[in-house]
C-alpha cells in the first residue's frame, strides 16, 4: 500500500470512528453508566490519535490527546456523564472532523479561526482535568523514574498485574544504526503511561571496557494502556530486527482475549496463528518468529513430526495455554461452518439501475412473446413461454432484492437531530428506534429523508410538551419520540410517533372553517379532521418559531410521499400523543399489476392494492326480470346491481354486503370519451387503511408491469403514476391509487359532497 492509499484509508477510518463516537455519545445521554459504550468511545479517540501520529498530523494528535484524557477520567469513574459533557464532546467530534477534512485536503495546519475554536474546546476540556483555561496540561514526556528491582514474570494466565509488561533487550548495534532507544519510550508514552522501569545493569561491562557505540541497555517496563499488543509493538518497529522484545499482556486481558475468540463469526477458515493475531494476544512478527523457530526445530530433528505451533508459542511464553485452547476450539468451529460462509462484493449503484432497466425490457419482450404464442396456439411454444415467464419473474425478484437496503442508517441520522433540537427547545426528548432492519428500495430510502426530518421536527416542536406541562399531566418529565418501520401487505410502513399532548381537534376544525376548507356543518371523522393539517399553508401555531409555525411543510411532506406512490395518515389521542404513518411501496421500478380497460384504453392497478372484483349489473326492466328468473341462481353472490347504488345512479357510494363503499368511475375521473360498457365492473382497492372502488369497463388480468416515468408535460396529471409498455406494443397508464383515493379521504371533497 502506497502513502496515498494509506492516507485515504486513514481518512475513511477516522470518519467511521467519529460517527461511532457520536452514536456512543447520544447513547450515553440515556445510559450514562454503560461501561462498554464509554470504553468504545475511548478506543475510538485513542485510535484516531495514534493513526494521526503516524501521518504527522500534530494538530489532531494534540487536540485528541486532551479529549482522550477526559475520557480516561470518565472510564476510571472519576468523572460522571452529564448533558454538558455530552454536548462538549459532540463539539469535540465536530472539531476533529474538521481537522480530518483539512488533513484530507492536504492542509499543513488549521487556520486562525479553526485554531481559536479548537483552543476554546481545549479550555472546556481542561476544566474537567483541573487545568486553568489557556494553560496546557503538563505532559509526561519524560521517561518514568528508573528503578532497579524485581522483574515481572508471567504467571499462569498472564503477568501478576493489570499492566502490560514489556521486556526489552536492545541490540548492541542499535546506536550504530542511528536509532535512539529513548525515542521509542517517548513514542510508547503516546499509547499509555509508563508506570515503572527496571534497568538491567548486568550486561554493562567495566567502565574501561565500554564501547560508546555499543548499546547495553536492557529494560523491564510496567506499562498501563488500553492499546492492543500490535500497537504497543509498533513503538519498536525500527529496532525490532536487532533487539529481543517480549510483550506480556496484563492479567485482566485474559478474559477479553477469550471473549474475542468465542465471539468470532465462523465465516472464514483461519489458521491457529491467524486467530491469535486477530484476537490481539499475538502479533504478526511474533508469529513469524515462532514459525521460524518451528522450522528450525524440525530441521534439527529429521524424522520426527513437526512440533505444533501452539506448543511452540506456549513454550516461548508468547501466548497463554488457555488462549491457545480457545483458538483451537474456534478453528474447529470455523471448519465446521465453512459450508455456510458467504461472500460479499461492492457493486456500483448505477450498474444495479442498468440491470433493473434490462430486466424491465426483458419483461416487456417476454410479454410480447407470450402474446405471439397465444396467437399461434402452439402448445410447445406456450409451454416454453410459460417457463420463460416464470424464470423472468425470478430474475426480476432477485434484481430488485439487490437494490433493497435497510432503513436503519436513515433512522440513525436522527439521533443527532433529536439531541441538538431538544437542547434548542429546552426539552428532554429521547429517541427510540425500532424496525431498523426493515428493507426497502434504495431509491425510496434516499427520498424519504426530508419528509421524515420535517415530521420529526414537527413532533418535537408542537407534539411533545415542556417538562413542566408533562409533570402536571402525570407524565415523565422527558418526552419520547419513536421511529418504527415494518412491512405490511406488500408495502412498508414508517411510523413517527410521540407521547405528547396530541392534536387539538377542535382547534384544527375551527381553523379549517375559518379558512373555508370545510363547511361549518360538515360531519367529519377524527382522521378527516387531522388530515386537514396537510392542506397548503395550514397552521394552528400561535407564534412562529425558527423551526415551524408558518404553515409550510406538511403539504410538501404529503406531496413528496405521494410522488413515491405512497400515502400518509395521522392518528392522535388527546393527552397521549400522535402517530404519523407513511405507507410506501417496496420498490418503484417493477410491480405486479392488474390490467383493466376503459373504452379503448388500458390501465394498470398495483396488484397488491386490489382486494376483489365485482360485476356492476345495470338495473333490469320488469320483462328482463321475468326472462332472467331462471338465471338468478347462477349469479355470483358478490355481484351488485344499480339498485345497490345509494341515492341513485349519480351516487358515488354503493352497498357492498352491508358496507358503504365509495367508488369512482374511472371513465369520468380520466375524461375517457365514448359511452360506457353495458356490463361494468368494480375493482375494490385498499391502501393506507382506506377502501374504495374503481368502476371500469372490463377486466383483463394480472401482468408484470415495468413503470416508466411520465414526461414533464404530463407529470402533473392527477391519478396517473407513470406508464408501461405492454407485450403488443400498446401503452397502458399506471393508476396512482393513493392519489385517486385521496378524493375519498380529502375532507374538502367530503365536505362538498355533504
Amino acid at each position: 500500500m502506497n502513502l496515498d492509499d494509506a492516507l485515504h484509508t486513514f481518512i475513511e477510518e477516522a470518519n467511521d470512528l467519529l460517527e461511532q463516537m457520536e452514536t456512543a455519545l447520544l447513547g450515553l445521554e440515556q445510559a450514562p453508566a454503560d461501561t462498554d459504550t464509554i470504553n468504545a468511545m475511548f478506543r475510538a479517540a485513542h485510535t484516531i490519535k495514534g493513526s494521526s501520529g503516524l501521518f504527522g498530523f500534530d494538530a489532531i494528535v494534540a487536540f485528541t490527546h486532551v479529549a482522550e484524557s477526559v475520557l480516561d477520567k470518565v472510564r476510571n469513574g472519576e468523572l460522571g456523564i452529564d448533558a454538558a459533557l455530552v454536548a462538549t464532546f459532540l463539539k469535540v467530534c465536530d472539531h476533529i472532523g474538521v481537522l480530518v477534512k483539512l488533513a484530507a485536503d492536504g492542509a499543513v495546519a488549521p487556520d486562525g479561526e479553526i485554531q481559536a475554536r479548537g483552543q476554546a474546546l481545549v479550555d472546556e476540556l481542561n476544566v474537567y482535568l483541573g487545568v486553568a483555561p489557556g494553560a496546557a496540561k503538563a505532559e509526561e514526556t519524560s521517561v518514568a523514574p528508573v528503578e532497579q528491582g524485581t522483574v515481572y514474570r508471567m504467571e499462569g494466565d498472564g503477568v501478576s498485574s493489570d499492566n502490560w509488561h514489556i521486556s526489552l533487550r536492545f541490540g548492541p548495534d542499535v546506536l550504530r544504526y542511528g536509532m535512539d532507544p529513548i525515542a521509542c519510550l517517548r513514542y510508547l508514552q503516546t499509547l499509555g503511561c509508563i508506570e515503572h522501569i527496571v534497568t538491567l545493569v548486568e550486561p554493562v561491562p567495566q567502565l574501561t571496557a565500554i564501547d560508546p557505540e555499543t548499546c547495553y541497555l536492557g529494560l523491564e517496563i510496567s506499562f498501563k494502556s488500553e492499546a492492543d499488543k500490535a500497537a504497543i509493538e509498533g513503538a519498536f518497529d525500527f529496532v525490532r530486527e536487532s533487539s529481543h522484545i517480549r510483550i506480556l499482556p496484563p492479567h485482566s486481558k485474559m478474559s477479553s482475549y477469550l471473549d474475542f475468540i468465542h465471539g468470532m463469526p465462523p465465516a472464514e477458515e483461519l489458521l491457529l496463528g491467524d486467530i491469535l493475531v486477530r484476537c490481539g494476544t499475538l502479533t504478526q512478527s511474533e508469529l513469524q518468529a515462532a514459525l521460524r523457530s518451528q522450522a528450525t526445530s524440525a530441521a534439527q530433528t529429521p524424522g520426527k513430526p513437526m512440533q505444533p505451533i501452539g506448543q511452540v508459542l506456549v513454550e516461548q511464553n508468547m501466548v497463554q495455554p488457555k488462549v491457545v485452547e480457545a483458538a483451537l476450539d474456534k478453528q474447529k468451529q470455523i471448519k465446521e461452518h465453512k459450508a455456510a460462509e458467504s461472500n460479499f462484493i461492492r457493486v456500483d449503484a448505477r450498474r444495479l439501475d442498468q440491470l433493473i432497466n434490462l430486466v424491465g425490457e426483458l419483461i416487456i419482450t417476454g410479454a410480447g412473446t407470450t402474446l405471439a404464442a397465444q396467437r399461434l396456439n402452439d402448445g410447445d411454444l406456450l409451454e416454453i413461454t410459460a417457463t420463460m415467464g416464470r424464470l423472468v419473474e425470478e430474475v426480476r425478484d432477485s434484481a430488485l432484492n439487490l437494490r433493497m437496503v435497510q432503513i436503519g442508517a436513515t433512522f440513525s441520522r436522527f439521533q443527532r437531530v433529536v439531541h441538538d433540537m431538544s437542547k434548542d427547545l429546552g426539552k428532554d426528548i429521547r429517541l427510540v428506534i425500532s424496525g431498523e432492519d426493515t428493507e426497502l428500495d434504495k431509491t425510496v430510502v434516499e427520498k424519504i429523508g426530508d419528509p421524515l426530518t420535517h415530521l420529526v421536527r414537527n413532533s418535537m416542536d408542537h407534539g411533545i410538551e415542556s417538562a413542566e406541562e408533562r409533570i402536571a399531566a402525570g407524565k415523565p418529565s422527558h418526552g419520547t419520540l419513536r421511529l418504527n418501520a415494518y412491512h405490511d401487505s406488500g408495502a412498508i410502513v414508517i411510523e413517527v410517533s410521540d407521547d405528547g399532548g396530541g392534536l387539538k381537534k377542535d382547534k384544527i376544525l375551527a381553523k379549517a372553517v375559518e379558512r373555508g376548507l370545510v363547511d361549518a356543518n360538515a360531519n367529519l371523522s377524527d382522521k378527516e379532521i387531522y388530515s386537514l393539517i396537510f392542506e397548503p399553508g395550514f397552521s394552528t401555531a400561535e407564534k412562529v418559531s425558527n423551526l415551524s409555525g408558518r404553515g409550510v411543510g406538511m403539504d410538501v411532506v404529503r406531496r413528496n410521499i405521494q410522488a413515491l406512490r405512497g400515502t400518509v395518515e395521522l392518528d392522535s389521542k388527546a393527552g397521549e400523543g400522535t402517530v404519523v404513518r407513511i405507507h410506501l411501496p417496496l420498490t418503484l421500478a417493477i410491480i405486479d399489476g392488474f390490467l383493466v380497460g376503459v373504452g379503448d384504453a388500458s390501465y394498470v392497478l398495483p396488484l397488491d392494492m386490489v382486494v376483489e372484483c365485482i360485476e356492476l349489473r345495470r338495473r333490469r326492466t320488469a320483462d328482463e326480470d321475468d326472462d332472467a328468473a331462471d338465471e338468478d341462481e347462477e349469479m355470483v353472490d358478490d355481484d351488485v346491481q344499480y339498485d345497490d347504488l345509494l341515492d341513485g345512479e349519480a351516487s358515488h357510494y354503493l352497498n357492498l354486503r352491508g358496507e358503504v363503499l365509495p367508488f369512482l368511475r374511472l371513465r369520468e375521473a380520466l375524461d375517457v370519451e365514448g359511452p360506457p360498457s353495458e356490463r361494468q365492473s368494480v375493482v375494490v382497492v385498499q391502501f393506507g387503511g382506506h377502501k374504495a372502488g374503481l368502476v371500469v369497463d372490463h377486466l383483463v388480468g394480472e401482468t408484470q408491469t415495468v413503470i416508466k416515468p411520465l414526461g414533464k408535460v404530463f407529470q402533473k396529471m392527477k391519478g396517473i403514476g407513470g406508464f408501461t409498455i405492454m407485450g403488443n406494443g400498446a401503452v397502458a397508464l399506471v393508476i396512482d391509487v393513493p392519489g385517486l383515493m385521496h378524493r375519498f379521504t380529502n375532507p374538502t371533497q367530503l365536505a362538498l359532497a355533504a
